[in-house]
């Protein structure tokens, strides 16, 4: 943790204590003696009311004007705010920097002591499911920075047997079932792409000016992704099956409400195992497809399936 966002911790966590002496900061913080009383010091002199009762080396006390204004939360927002930190537990990393219990620790000292005890009742009683991801992307804040600043960006990735070089402008990073993926312009084909980022082992920026602006390529995105190939498709589907649709679904895909419902989309050529493979998901809430060439690719996908099962 870096000095200036240990003090700022420090002072949220003084804010609400009477006495403290060095060991609770050296415990709390993992730091020595002498780093706990230049940080004492350097928070006397951000402001913060506190004076020594035995010694520089003993305990501290503080006034009781609070430097920190205290925060007030309904109990319907906190516990909107605690579970919307909980689908951070799922990723083994972000794009932020931040330790995920301390994160927890703060939060909950902007509680009063009844709301803390109403989160541990509620704990008990209210089940949130994430789905845990163990993959490490360790490029995210890059990523990230590299998106707002609008610039360009030369990456290694690495796929099975396979590592390459690829200069791309990332636009937009987001995630599914644990997972992160980047989406970007491969800059040599001018194609849209998405990039597992757990997958991406180095990222360097470029110096040279992007081609687009960022509000080109999100505004272009699915037309930068069709290719001149690609295949459209109509697919009827059960009114019980839009869940399934709103559950997992891509850029490349709509839902029309309708009697029945259709998913309209478009496949590139290289995406036709893909395409199937989804579609089959749906068993026997799909109706009718459209062309007859994705209705042949799902049931070879099928077939495949049942020889396979057939050989165990």
């Amino acid at each position: 943790m870096k000095r200036p966002e240990r003090l700022h911790e420090m002072m949220r966590y003084l804010n609400n204590r009477e006495f403290f002496n060095l060991h609770d900061l050296m415990d709390e913080y993992s730091i020595s003696k002498s780093t706990a009383l230049r940080d004492i010091e350097a928070l006397e002199q951000l402001g913060m009311p506190i004076y020594s009762e035995h010694g520089r080396n003993g305990g501290y006390a503080i006034l009781k004007n609070s430097l920190l204004s205290p925060i007030s939360f309904t109990m319907d927002e906190i516990y909107a705010l605690y579970f919307a930190m909980l689908t951070l537990e799922a990723y083994e990393s972000t794009p932020f920097h931040l330790n995920i219990q301390k994160l927890h620790e703060k939060f909950e000292r902007c509680l009063s002591e009844n709301q803390q005890k109403q989160i541990q009742r509620m704990k008990k009683v209210l089940q949130f499911e994430v789905v845990p991801h163990k993959h490490a992307s360790l490029f995210l804040d890059k990523i990230l920075k590299s998106i707002l600043n609008e610039n360009s960006c030369t990456i290694l990735y690495s796929k099975p047997g396979q590592k390459k070089s690829i200069p791309v402008q990332f636009y937009k990073i987001s995630a599914r079932f644990g997972q992160w993926y980047a989406s970007g312009m491969e800059l040599a084909s001018c194609r849209h792409r998405v990039f597992r980022c757990d997958r991406i082992e180095e990222v360097e920026e470029m110096e040279t000016r992007p081609p687009f602006t960022l509000d080109e390529l999100l505004a272009r995105s699915v037309d930068i992704y069709r290719s001149e190939q690609s295949i459209p498709y109509e697919v009827e589907i059960s009114a019980e099956a839009k869940d399934l649709f709103h559950k997992e679904h891509y850029p490349s895909m709509t839902l029309e409400e309708g009697e029945p419902p259709v998913i309209r989309g478009f496949y590139n050529p290289g995406e036709e195992g893909f395409t199937a493979a989804y579609f089959t998901r749906f068993g026997t809430h799909v109706l009718s497809v459209k062309p007859d060439p994705l209705k042949q690719l799902i049931r070879d996908h099928l077939n495949s399936l049942l020889r396979h099962y057939q050989t165990l």
